[in-house]
Order: C-alpha cells, then structure tokens, then sequence
C-alpha cells in the first residue's frame, strides 16, 4: 500500500476499514476495504480526520491484514466453530454447539510470542454455548510479510489450538451417605443441590440412594447404578477424615482407581476423583464433600462439565486448580465470568 494526501484519493482504492466514531450514537465503518473513493467522500474523510489515506498497493510477500487474520483463524478454527467475515481486519469465532471448550494454551503463546498478530480467547475448560463468541483474530499492523504468517502456521501446528467437546448425554446415579439422614434425623439437602447443577446439562438421573455409613452399603449402592448402566456415579457426603466417614475407602474397595483424593479448589478441598472400569465402558465415580449442598459454586462446577464432555482428567488436571481455586463467595454470584478456576 502506499500513503497519499486524501484530496488526491479520488479514484483509489481503500486497502483497509475506515472507522467513524460518534460517542453514544455510532461506531463502525464509515468506508470499508475495496472502496473506490469518489468526489464526494473527500469531505467525509476530511471531517473524520482522515488528512492522508492508504490506498492498496499490491506487492508479492505482503499480506493485508484481512488475508493475515484468516490465516489465524484457520490456526484456531476446529469443528463446531464458524467465523466471521473480516470487519476492521478482525475475525470472530464462534460455538457452534454446546460443550466444553479446550484451548491449546501452549501453541496459543506461541504464536501471539511472535508479535504483530494476536489471538485472543475465553478461558478453555469451560462450557460453552452455541452463539458464544469464544475467540478474536486479527495482526496489529495493517499489512504484513508472509514469512511472518508461515512462522505463525508452523508454531501452530497441524492440529487447531481451539476445540469444542460437545457435551454427551449422560445417565447418572446419586449415592447419598450418612447415618443422620438414613435414619430420618434430619432431611437430605445433597439430592435437591445436585439435580440443581445436572440439570444445567443433559443428563438423566436414574435413582438416588441413602445409605447408612458402611462401607459395603455404599459399594453395594454404586455398583447397583454401574449394573443399571450409568454413565457416572456421585458419591454426596462421608468424605471428610474422620471415622465415621467411609465414602472413600468404599469407593476405592469396589475397584475404582483413584486419581486424586484432594483439591486445591475451597469449597471443594475434599474432592474425590476416580475411575471404574467395566467390560464395555469406563464409569467416571465422583466423591462430593459438603459444601456442594451449600455454596453457590465448589469443584463440582469446575469437574462436571470436563466429565460430562468425555474428559478422562489426570491427577495433574485437578492439581493446577490451584492458582484460581480460591472462591471468594460474591454476595452477588457471576461464575463463570470470575476468576474461580482459571
């Protein structure tokens, strides 16, 4: 592109959007990319500010920034996404469906490491809604070397930095222990809280049962659930230390692998993660502390959706909660826009 004097633009044409701020009332492109200016546009562009203009100057190994930007989102750009046309030499991507959102966080540095080019995201292991805008593309100069968009392909890789997990449908069976409400002391507030946060998602709950503090009751009741099919079993109540609580040496005796006893996440520090496999599928068994059935948002809210996407988590991915996993119990709740696991 070259620069010009924009009383002698008439005839060019514009190689990039020219924006018209009026506070309150107006922000958008007053003369878009591939514009022919004419006579009558001069006043405009001189009232906006616009003493000189670029106008489109094509040289091999320059990209505009429209043709940059769609390199990057062609870097990020996975299944179930759509993007935006270029406007202002940006490019929104968008769900397409609802699931759980991965972001390769790695590549992703890598290629905004590279200057001159950015993109921008939502936090990944989140859900996501179709319509959610959860990425923005675009390069900080209006042109750009080819050379320097190659670099950006390669940091990338071959695979998209952006994935959307679609969320499955799920059966689940609730296990509720403690001898207090077995035997009818007090009334269970753990079965109410829990169909509150599965019914957020798809899922279908086959039964809950209460069962008294014995380890063998509460394996009897969990594998009852694994031979009716479901896709998940949560274990609400009994995880703490002490000796009446039996849930976790119940869930490991049935056979489970135990991927992590333990958070770094408040409310939620007496989380239990584990694993058990049958012939035909692997049933994902999840220990809830107490604090499910009072706080607003805990580990579960972080856990359930990775599960319920098909996620198989490691120990590691439980054991970076850390930095984020600090709720500060808001009077007035905005999860999951707060920084409560992230």
């Amino acid at each position: 592109m070259k620069l010009i004097e924009t009383k002698d633009a008439v005839g060019h044409v514009l190689c990039h959007d020219i924006t018209r701020i009026v506070p309150g009332v107006v922000k958008d492109a007053a003369f878009c990319k591939g514009h022919i200016v004419t006579k009558e546009d001069i006043p405009l562009l001189l009232s906006m500010g616009k003493e000189h203009l670029y106008v489109w100057e094509k040289r091999e190994g320059i990209l505009h920034e429209d043709e940059a930007a769609g390199i990057l989102r062609d870097i990020c750009l996975g299944q179930h996404m759509s993007a935006s046309a270029p406007k202002e030499g940006k490019i929104e991507i968008r769900a397409e469906a609802d699931g759980l959102l991965k972001v390769d966080t790695k590549r992703l540095d890598a290629v905004n490491a590279l200057g001159e080019m950015m993109i921008a995201t939502v936090h990944g292991n989140f859900p996501v809604h179709k319509g959610d805008k959860i990425a923005a593309t675009r390069i900080i100069p209006l042109v750009i070397e080819s050379e320097k968009m190659n670099r950006a392909r390669s940091a990338a890789g071959e695979s998209p930095i952006l994935e959307i997990l679609p969320f499955r449908h799920a059966k689940v069976g609730i296990v509720t222990t403690g001898s207090e409400v077995f035997k009818g002391r007090i009334e269970d507030a753990f079965g109410p809280a829990i169909r509150g946060k599965l019914g957020e998602y798809d899922t279908q709950i086959v039964g809950q049962s209460i069962v008294d503090d014995k380890r063998e009751d509460i394996m009897n009741a969990i594998d009852a659930y694994v031979k009716q099919g479901a896709d998940m079993v949560l274990c609400t109540g009994g995880m703490s230390v002490d000796p009446d609580d039996q849930t976790p040496g119940a869930i490991r005796d049935y056979g489970a692998r135990i991927v992590s006893y333990g958070a770094p996440v408040l409310p939620g520090a007496m989380f239990l993660l584990a694993y058990y496999e049958c012939k035909d599928r692997v049933v994902p068994i999840l220990g809830l502390p107490g604090c499910v059935m009072y706080a607003k948002r805990t580990v579960f809210d972080l856990i359930l959706p990775r599960v319920l996407a098909g996620e198989k988590l490691t120990r590691e991915d439980i054991s970076v909660y850390g930095e984020g996993g600090l709720c500060l119990s808001c009077p007035e709740c905005h999860f999951p826009n707060c920084g409560f696991g992230k």
